[in-house]
């Protein structure tokens, strides 16, 4: 009996081993492999749509959070060695001027239609300081503005720098945004904005635009979810960052009642799943066909 009690723990050791060794393999374990779709931060909008994609398509995929600085550099890693990758996607952004990207067709319509980026003020805004309000509410550009700001700024100019370029480049389209009549006071001005390479640059050209005619003002990154809390409850003078009506529709509909909706500033914003263009797959529908060659 004693052998009996002291071969069943090396049994057992061996038994753990074995588990360890060949039963929890990476990435080379064969057909049982998931293919990988690599996202962006948990949390965010487009991260739960692809969820639901992976779901609503019955995907053998993963989805890898990560962060949008991680994302594109696996996606420049992919490109550079020509090698299959498909990645969460939006537009604008500076990744689209960059590479030649195309997104998968989503027939079942999981990420929604065009969306479009709205600028949201606080109630009060209007009468408190109308010049603002004014501005804010004439601000519109179209995705490839955006898109140069944001290349700009990933090929090593600061944002405030990077929107000054496009500010001195298209001064013509900002004298339309500015307000009939200067107001003879100034003061200070908030804006909330969430950290995405698109909203930086937005936020930054508006920022800089109300500097210029003559406001201090502060620009806070946070999340998704402080934004709008912030901006519902008065704690932000306003934010160009609303990705609407699908992104941020949630959080939208929790204060829209507290609000002032300017309108879109940029339309022609999308998301859902990218590939680059030497991918031979055009759908959602395909990808598991396609799926040993996005592990």
């Amino acid at each position: 009996m004693r052998k009996v009690f002291k071969v069943l723990p090396l049994a057992a050791v061996l038994v753990l081993l074995t588990a360890v060794l060949f039963g929890c393999g990476g990435g080379d374990g064969g057909g049982d492999v998931q293919g990988k779709i690599v996202g962006i931060e948990p949390g965010a909008g487009i991260m739960s749509a692809t969820e639901a994609a992976i779901e609503e398509y019955g995907l053998d995929y993963q989805l890898q959070d990560s962060s949008s600085a991680a994302m594109a550099a696996s996606l420049k890693k992919a490109i550079d060695n020509e090698e299959w990758i498909v990645v969460t996607g939006w537009t604008p952004h500076w990744k689209f001027a960059q590479w030649d990207l195309k997104y998968l067709d989503d027939p079942k319509e999981v990420y929604g239609g065009e969306e479009h980026i709205a600028t949201i003020a606080r109630t009060g805004l209007a009468s408190d300081n109308p010049e603002v309000h004014e501005m804010l509410d004439k601000f519109y550009w179209a995705p490839a503005d955006m898109e140069a700001v944001m290349l700009d700024i990933q090929d090593g100019m600061t944002p405030d720098e990077a929107a000054d370029k496009w500010i001195q480049d298209n001064q013509d389209r900002v004298n339309e945004w500015l307000p009939a009549q200067e107001a003879a006071e100034k003061g200070k001005v908030t804006l909330g904005y969430v950290e995405w390479d698109s909203e930086i640059a937005s936020t930054h050209v508006v920022k800089n635009v109300l500097e210029d005619m003559g406001y201090e003002v502060e620009a806070i990154a946070v999340d998704a979810g402080i934004m709008w809390t912030g901006i519902g409850n008065g704690d932000f003078d306003a934010i160009v960052s609303a990705w609407l009506p699908g992104t941020h529709g949630d959080y939208y509909d929790k204060v829209k009642d507290n609000v002032d909706n300017l309108g879109a500033n940029l339309e022609g914003a999308k998301i859902g799943l990218v590939v680059p263009t030497y991918v031979t797959i055009d759908s959602i529908e395909e990808l598991n066909d396609a799926k040993d060659k996005f592990q």
